[in-house]
């Protein structure tokens, strides 16, 4: 009839059955469900075997976990995870056990190396952490609670983050993540959906939910790589104690002052480079090799990336003269 209004249902429009919409969009959600678990089975499958439990003393409980990084046994963990231990037991995921010894560790980053005394050892690639994006899935796999191989899914939340060590120094490009980590997680894998390592897991805050940390691979593949090669971590070093403090701004504005806050020299070691050089109490530090120093991280960072025994610029003020002085760093000692 003229003027009649004709609804059609927008199934018999597609050409669907009643319902059918429904049932393709729950089938959608368990195939999209699927792929999400294949990929977290596949990794733990591929890299369980390459997480190790670590017992300090022999005991299992608050123990640690460690990351195989090449088949002859080295692995990868946290300093404060093997700090002062005498003993050292790691056991994986097919029941096999064996004492490890201490390679050589770096409070300053919070990595360890260790090396499990066996051989032919399942192991994990360590990948390339400048390649993730928030939002991506990682998975963790450490030994939670004392339970070996626990496995926890989030993604990453935050890049760049920083967190001071035990020793006080800036750790730099944390990878802030959501994967749940428990005491024991510590030294565990961060690892991507391909398997590969793109962090050793180091802290977690307490009272907050769904905030984990992990000291980015990049870093860990340095360390890894100084341990092997030295036993340690080589940093050069100035003997300087500094304390961040603003500059005046007018002293700023008159000489073209790149930052508005430096590093105020508090003391230095009798026998460091730098009083060899003739610095002083007193002075301030506006620039290493050309680049602005506004915070002693800034000092930090500068020294940690440049070559040792190598001569290095400092820009100073001395009242209201501005100086360079050059001198070699000496090696820092534990």
């Amino acid at each position: 009839m003229d003027g009649d209004l004709v609804f059609t249902s927008t199934d018999s429009d597609s050409g669907s059955a009643p319902g059918e919409n429904g049932a393709r969009t729950s089938a959608q959600e368990e195939e999209l469900l699927d792929a999400y678990s294949r990929a977290v089975v596949h990794v733990v499958e591929q890299v369980g075997p390459a997480v190790a439990n670590i017992a300090v003393g022999g005991r299992q409980q608050g123990a640690g976990s460690g990351v195989v990084v090449t088949p002859d046994g080295y692995i990868l963990t946290n300093s404060h995870v093997v700090h002062g231990a005498a003993q050292l037991v790691t056991s994986f995921t097919d029941g096999s056990q064996c004492e490890a010894s201490i390679v050589g560790t770096d409070p300053a980053t919070d990595l360890a190396v260790i090396r499990a005394h066996a051989h032919s050892l399942a192991f994990a690639e360590l990948g390339d952490s400048t390649r993730l994006r928030v939002g991506q899935l990682v998975i963790a796999i450490g030994n939670a609670l004392g339970f070996e191989s626990s496995v926890s899914t989030g993604v990453v939340s935050a890049l760049g983050r920083s967190l001071r060590s035990q020793q006080g120094r800036l750790i730099e490009n944390i990878v802030q993540h959501t994967a749940p980590l428990n005491p024991g997680n510590s030294g565990g894998a961060l690892l991507d959906s391909r398997g590969q390592v793109m962090g050793i897991n180091t802290a977690i805050i307490a009272r907050a939910q769904g905030i984990g940390f992990a000291i980015p691979a990049l870093t860990a593949r340095w360390v890894l790589s100084q341990l092997l090669q030295h036993g340690r971590v080589r940093r050069s070093y100035l003997g300087i104690v500094g304390r961040e403090r603003p500059l005046d701004r007018r002293l700023v504005r008159a000489l073209n002052l790149p930052a508005e806050r430096a590093v105020e020299i508090v003391s230095l070691d009798a026998r460091g480079p730098a009083r060899q050089a003739g610095l002083r109490s007193g002075d301030i530090v506006i620039g290493v090799n050309a680049q602005a120093v506004a915070r002693v991280d800034d000092l930090h960072r500068a020294l940690t990336e440049w070559p040792l025994v190598t001569p290095v610029t400092l820009t100073i003020l001395r009242g209201k003269h501005q100086i360079t002085v050059s001198l070699t760093p000496a090696e820092l000692s534990d």
